[in-house]
């Protein structure tokens, strides 16, 4: 890998953003190698935690737009993007492509690991959004965060519209979004972005040392299921969704290997052993909710709905551009 590193130890992986002679820029290979990295965790059961940082003095200092005022030209038109990413749309002069950080983002949320941000330094744009799907976020004294799209003349990007209002108060959310200013850590701390702030050198021993307690006492299914659900559960209609997940799970998982072990244990003063495994052992408690996909038709509505007689569906997109 180029734009970032994986390293597994003692059943914690930590992924780190790998640029930091350029503040860790978000590139399309950064965007393509975090995919890579995130399936390759899902895949190894020896895995319980990842922590999540940046190499140097930054977190992720946002998509790299040093190039050009023209970035995002060059963006939709990159022939570095994942294949599957580019779309041809009727009205459009060129391809649109699917957002970067949304991706990598989906995919953190769909992860049976938990995630523990560790933010090193300024983390702006993508790389403050791309923190909101991780479970606990800590921070260093020198972390700064931006949500600065406004600022710049774009919108905001990697599905924050959707996790940022469920992170802190809508009004919070708002007031960062709209102003696009950068705040530091102790703001981040006082509206609930992050859960702790610390001294440069004491932030990934404190990163490494919730995921050791997660990893050493919980059963890697139980700890999976509950991170699916409680997720899901923040765009849920109704409660009862979450009683019909929670029942399918714990009829399942009541029956378990590990939870025979840990009610053992439990009786017998030890610790328990659990030998259930992640993703081979994980039921699926949302067969009956099936989670919504990305339509490419959906790029076209933008350029059509204004001319398009009423009831009259859109011209879908002619598919990727190419295989880039």
């Amino acid at each position: 890998m180029e734009h970032v590193t994986l390293r597994v130890e003692d059943r914690i992986a930590t992924l780190s953003f790998a640029r930091p002679d350029r503040l860790n820029a978000f590139t399309d290979t950064m965007e393509a190698e975090l995919i890579e990295a995130l399936d390759a965790i899902d895949a190894d059961d020896e895995v319980r935690v990842v922590v999540l940082t940046g190499e140097g003095g930054a977190f992720c200092a946002g998509m790299d737009l040093s190039e050009s005022s023209d970035a995002f030209t060059r963006w939709r038109t990159s022939p570095s993007a994942p294949e599957g990413t580019v779309f041809e749309v009727p009205g459009e002069e060129l391809p649109m492509r699917r957002d970067g950080g949304g991706r990598v983002v989906l995919r953190l949320f769909d992860l049976d690991k938990p995630v523990i941000a560790a933010v090193n330094g300024p983390a702006v744009g993508v790389g403050a959004t791309i923190t909101l799907p991780c479970d606990v976020r800590l921070a260093s004294e020198r972390a700064r965060f931006g949500f600065v799209f406004n600022r710049r003349g774009f919108v905001p990007e990697s599905c924050s519209t959707w996790f940022l209002p469920r992170v802190v108060p809508m009004q919070t959310a708002l007031e960062w979004v709209y102003t696009g200013r950068v705040f530091d850590a102790d703001e981040a701390l006082a509206k609930g972005l992050v859960r702790d702030v610390y001294a440069e050198d004491e932030l990934l021993p404190a990163a490494y040392a919730l995921a050791r307690e997660i990893a050493d006492n919980t059963a890697p299914v139980s700890t999976a299921l509950a991170r699916r659900m409680m997720w899901r559960m923040l765009g849920a209609e109704h409660p009862v969704v979450a009683h019909t997940a929670e029942t399918i799970g714990l009829n399942l998982r009541g029956v378990s290997r590990d939870a025979r072990d840990g009610i053992a244990a439990f009786l017998e003063k030890r610790d328990p052993v659990f030998t259930d495994r992640v993703p081979a052992d994980v039921p699926d408690v949302f067969a009956s909710f099936p989670a919504p996909e990305f339509d490419p038709a959906a790029l076209s509505v933008a350029r059509t709905s204004e001319s398009a007689s009423p009831g009259t569906p859109p011209s879908p997109p002619s598919g990727p551009a190419s295989a880039r």
